[in-house]
């Protein structure tokens, strides 16, 4: 199977980076065919503007919905984007691999997601939401960390339920355009671990990509 790992994280040897490297290593080992974007080495620019395209259908206004469109129409991306568009088109999985900042993803992550998934080329052009997105048949899986212990992303925790927190990505982004979404990989408080708890955590990691194939897709629910 065909897999893209995108990796956000300025630090290479955080433990988001040996999460992001164990995954390589155990995917490939396994036989799949792997293809990352490891945002920040890559430099990745995060701001949506004209910048997108190599199109311009109006130069008075920049509605960019509408510029998404005609670039789609006129082959109009940026060699970044374009790149970025490819991947997500030819892979069977995608994993995000990101530390939990702010309730959300790095900015890094999030313009990524603004600039790649793109009006026409990645959602609309008569496709349903949910329903008949483009990436439909295809998986999407989130790996993260948190700062926290777990007792906080619970229910009556302090932060609150850890699926409700992802459900902006999960359902608002990844289901959006046809993903099915499996269950996250929660890492709690991983500053605070220590060497052996943090190898157990990779060991665990790599085990269920093993079989992540396998698995069945979770039930996110509307809003």
């Amino acid at each position: 199977m065909k897999i893209l790992i995108v990796f956000a994280h300025p630090e290479p040897k955080s433990f988001n980076g040996a999460l992001y490297r164990t995954a390589v290593e155990t995917l490939q080992e396994q036989g799949h065919e792997v293809k990352t974007s490891d945002l920040y080495q890559m430099n990745f620019n995060p701001v949506s503007d004209r910048s997108n395209f190599t199109t311009v259908k109006d130069h008075s206004f920049l509605k960019l919905g509408m510029e998404e469109i005609y670039a789609t129409e006129h082959d109009g991306f940026a060699a970044d984007i374009h790149t970025e568009q490819e991947k997500l088109e030819w892979c069977d999985l995608l994993i995000w691999q990101f530390p939990l900042w702010w309730f959300s993803v790095p900015a890094i992550l999030k313009g990524w997601t603004d600039r790649v998934f793109a009006a026409g080329k990645i959602y609309g052009a008569g496709r349903i939401p949910y329903v008949s997105g483009k990436f439909k048949g295809k998986k999407a899986l989130l790996s993260l960390t948190t700062g926290s212990s777990e007792s906080y992303y619970v229910k009556d925790g302090d932060y609150g339920d850890i699926n409700g927190i992802l459900k902006p990505i999960h359902r608002g982004i990844l289901e959006y355009v046809g993903f099915s979404v499996l269950q996250p990989q929660l890492n709690y408080e991983v500053a605070h671990l220590t060497d052996a708890e943090r190898k157990v955590l990779l060991q665990k990691w790599s085990e269920r990509l093993k079989t992540i194939f396998e698995e069945e897709e979770m039930q996110v629910g509307k809003y």
